[in-house]
């Protein structure tokens, strides 16, 4: 059960991204991952004040930039110092419709060690999504197991 002061429509936590050209950003998310626009606050030209988007049961925030105010999209450092991870119910498809919409792949799909079937991608406005499918549930020992394989073979490929 939700706290009563969360507020009516969020989690207790969502990410809130900075998005050079929110109301793009808005259609990208709603095209590549299905989210649900739950309101938007715009200025009178269009800029995006505050929007709250839904993808399944999790919301999240999203705003255009204002430098004035101190927020600054990834785009404006050159990369993104966090990443969002969505469970979604077929990752194959969203990844092809990410991609598709704009998006550019960080990592190519593949069945992670730890049971997810698993991809990351960069959208158009700087910032990370790891997107998966739970496929297998796994043992912490399982995983670790995996885990120390998966990187013994990553360092024989160099």
């Amino acid at each position: 059960m939700k706290p009563d002061w969360v507020r009516e429509g969020y989690n207790q936590m969502s990410p809130y991204l900075v998005c050079r050209g929110g109301s793009q950003a808005i259609d990208f998310y709603k095209q590549a991952f299905g989210a649900e626009e739950v309101s938007r606050s715009a200025e009178p030209n269009g800029k995006i004040m505050h929007a709250l988007l839904r993808i399944g049961a999790s919301t999240f925030c999203l705003c255009d930039e204002f430098p004035e105010w101190g927020a600054m999209s990834p785009l404006a450092f050159g990369g993104s110092g966090s990443s969002t991870f969505l469970y979604i119910e077929d990752v194959d498809a969203t990844f092809k419709r990410a991609v598709a919409a704009g998006a550019k792949p960080k990592s190519e799909l593949m069945d992670a060690f730890w049971g997810d079937r698993y991809c990351a991608l960069v959208d158009p406005f700087g910032h990370e999504w790891q997107v998966a499918t739970h496929k297998e549930t796994l043992t912490q020992e399982e995983i670790m197991r995996r885990a120390r394989a998966f990187n013994q073979s990553a360092a024989g490929k160099k």
